[in-house]
């Protein structure tokens, strides 16, 4: 259990980490919201998933890779963008995104896997609540590590810039990688 839990979060812990380099400094506001919602989301999609079990899993995992890939890349992308812009400090602050739509984003896009996870445990007769839990847990912990570590890579000025490039790239990747865990690309 802990194991899937932890497989579940490693999505959660890279857009964490890439949030700490474009935030550069996080308050606990930040961390909390970011890592109540990443938990509660990955919390939730499994218990989704599981309700919805065989019905529509078909349906759903046709095309669910390409809305996680979808949301990626338009965070991703956004993030990349804003580290060619000024530094202004108030445009900063109203590109946080542990806020408003991009929280809801990439809570929904690194929790889509769990969604499957709950399908998973539907046909196979499995209890969720306490894998729920577990799984939502551990995201919100890998969560609040990934924003820590992030933080501390954009901490030099220098590599400011950068390490938001690198943060919406990392996005970007993580998206590709769906798509060819799905098998996307023939290879």
């Amino acid at each position: 259990m802990i194991s899937l839990a932890v497989a579940l979060a490693m999505d959660a812990f890279a857009v964490a980490v890439a949030v700490g380099i474009s935030l550069k400094k996080v308050n606990a506001r930040q961390m909390f919201r970011l890592s109540w919602h990443f938990g509660l989301f990955q919390a939730m999609m499994p218990v989704i998933g599981w309700f919805l079990g065989v019905k529509v899993r078909a349906f759903v995992s046709a095309f669910d890779h390409w809305i996680a890939f979808g949301l990626l890349a338009f965070v991703g992308g956004k993030m990349l963008w804003e580290a060619f812009q000024s530094d202004d400090e108030d445009a900063d602050a109203a590109h946080d995104p542990t806020r408003r739509m991009s929280l809801v984003v990439l809570s929904v896009a690194t929790s889509i896997d769990a969604l499957a996870v709950g399908f998973s445990m539907s046909v196979l007769d499995v209890s969720i609540a306490f894998p729920a839990i577990i799984i939502g847990i551990t995201a919100c912990l890998f969560t609040l590590i990934g924003m820590q570590i992030g933080t501390r890579f954009a901490s030099s000025a220098r590599l400011s810039r950068w390490a938001e490039v690198l943060g919406g790239v990392v996005l970007l990747t993580i998206g590709v990688h769906i798509l060819q865990g799905h098998g996307v690309f023939g290879l």
